[in-house]
């Protein structure tokens, strides 16, 4: 059985028992008026816990026309760059303040530099790439985001340092904030250019406001056609049927309650790059919470063994035509449509997949632990030195220091042991999550130990589970909130490395790798706190420790 939705430029492709499992759950929603009222911006279709959150919060819908004031400005800000040479754009921003604008960008063959990392290594390297050149879009909702403000205080520094007086270095940086942040009155204290964003909107529904679309047109793109794919989209939205964004929010959240709680996302021919990581950060830090949440698996392919190992996932591919063959064809669901569309798209399908699962789509009630644990292990508020405290490893496996629980760890001999003992540790119906807090450009070689992490757990366990990647500490921002707010079933690997070359952040009492390396100890007291089980892995040599890595599990 196949059910087709097309309308509004996208089409969502239904197929096999997803039909019938997402069928009820349609009928409900459509019959609780639900795709009226979320057009009308009713605050209570989340219950009463969540209407005051909600209430601020869905901006969103009106972006497809409310952003087109915009279109002058970044037109204006575009062309002042060009014309003072600056063509090398910087992105300094997390999670719904970098991961829109990275997939416009790299979908319409733009270049952009994001730096949503604290990675000593990958800031370094994109510092001293044409500084002479460069232009550093701030991004920040709150305005007081660490990784963000630390980047900033490191390109100012590098720019005075190469002569750059303050004239000058007004054109060098373009702030992208809420009205009243702390980073909005900085901006305007340094007379640096600034673009308030609309604060009635959360990061990772902002993909098509200022967050998503200011750097992104700096870098070249052509925004206006988002938000024109975008706004043939939203009659439909209105629809009781023949709704896309219902039909697909229906899935996700029927998937989830039903127990098929893993969203595999698998790219086939969509051209649109990057897309996964952004509804990854959607989907996840949504809907994972209060013990509930889908869990997002981003793989390489309909060919990665990620796609068809366990049988507790719901499969979606991006760019399947509907009568393609192979893998694709077997999907339980099938997403196309350009890519403004399908930001509008999955933002709604995710806002119903939240009344559908009974939580509040819009906060991320667990994300601060790690910053709070973060905090304290830098003593920043104190303005004292990093206390972060190195533990012995269980074992050394050549550059490889193994650290974890010797409950956990008691029976392995190698490093292939140790990654054994954390396959079979992961609950049943569970996932295990790569955390890297490593250069994402310098050590991306790593990510290749998902797909065999995935094929290790296929032969030492009965029933395999789902593995996940993620670099920090941009994960925080995304899954992060589904790894401790969502359902009790993850099991951990960090993966942390040595610093060949610190950088020291300007005005803090910390360095790059000391922020980096407390961020990922204050996530690991968080999980361990929880009881999850996990380790760390710590490569003394970067390079060699990733070839180790891939070798063991191969």
């Amino acid at each position: 059985m196949t059910s087709v939705v097309t309308a509004g430029g996208v089409s969502v492709t239904i197929r096999g028992v997803v039909v019938d499992e997402s069928e009820t759950v349609l009928d409900r929603l459509a019959s609780d008026g639900v795709p009226g009222s979320l057009m009308a911006k009713n605050a209570n279709l989340w219950g009463p816990d969540a209407s005051s959150e909600a209430r601020r919060r869905l901006g969103w819908l009106d972006l497809p026309e409310a952003s087109r004031p915009l279109l002058g400005r970044l037109a204006e800000l575009a062309g002042e760059a060009r014309g003072a040479g600056l063509d090398h754009v910087v992105l300094a921003g997390m999670g719904g303040s970098s991961l829109a604008a990275e997939v416009i960008a790299r979908t319409a063959g733009a270049e952009l530099t994001v730096l949503d990392t604290t990675d000593p290594h990958q800031v370094a390297a994109a510092v001293a790439d044409r500084l002479e050149r460069t232009v550093v879009v701030v991004s920040s909702k709150s305005g007081g985001t660490a990784e963000t403000d630390a980047v900033r205080r490191i390109y100012e520094s590098a720019f005075r340092e190469a002569g750059i007086g303050d004239e000058e270095l007004k054109r060098r940086f373009v702030v992208v904030t809420d009205p009243g942040s702390p980073l909005a009155a900085l901006a305007e204290e340094a007379g640096y250019r600034l673009v308030l964003a609309d604060p009635d909107l959360g990061g990772r529904f902002s993909a098509l406001g200022a967050f998503g679309l200011v750097p992104a047109a700096l870098a070249g793109v052509d925004v206006a056609q988002l938000l024109d794919d975008a706004a043939r989209l939203v009659p439909v939205l209105r629809q009781p049927y023949d709704n896309p964004g219902l039909a697909l929010g229906a899935v996700l959240g029927g998937s989830a309650i039903s127990g098929r709680d893993k969203l595999v996302i698998a790219d086939h021919g969509s051209g649109l790059v990057g897309f996964g990581a952004w509804a990854e950060h959607l989907v996840a830090e949504s809907t994972g919470k209060d013990g509930k949440g889908l869990l997002p698996v981003v793989v390489d392919s309909v060919d990665d063994p990620g796609f068809t190992l366990t049988d507790d996932v719901r499969r979606v591919v991006l760019g399947a035509r509907p009568d393609q063959p192979g893998p694709a064809r077997e999907a339980g669901l099938t997403v196309t449509g350009p890519l403004g569309a399908q930001f509008l798209l999955w933002e709604y399908a995710v806002a119903v997949a939240g009344r559908v699962l009974g939580v509040n789509p819009f906060d991320q009630p667990n994300v601060q632990e790690s910053k709070d644990n973060t905090a304290a292990l830098l003593r920043v508020e104190e303005g004292g030195a990093p206390t972060v405290i190195h533990t012995a490893p269980v074992m050394v496996s050549g550059v490889v220091e193994v650290h974890g629980p010797d409950s956990l760890l008691k029976d392995a001999k190698d490093l292939r042991g140790a990654l054994e003992a954390i396959l079979e540790a992961a609950p049943e119906r569970g996932y295990l999550a790569v955390m890297a807090y490593l250069d994402r450009a310098g050590d991306a070689d790593l990510a290749e130990v998902r797909p065999l992490l995935a094929r290790l757990g296929g032969k030492v366990r009965k029933n395999p589970v789902a593995v996940t990647f993620g670099w920090g500490p941009r994960f925080l921002h995304s899954t992060g909130q589904y790894h401790k707010g969502g359902p009790e079933k993850g099991a951990f690997v960090q993966v942390t490395g040595v610093v060949d070359k610190d950088v020291p952040v300007p005005g803090r009492p910390y360095t790059l790798g000391q922020l980096e390396l407390a961020q990922a100890f204050g996530d690991l007291r968080v999980l361990r706190s929880r009881g999850r089980p996990v380790i760390r892995l710590h490569l003394r040599d970067r390079a060699e420790g990733v070839a180790q890595l891939r070798a063991a599990l191969t």
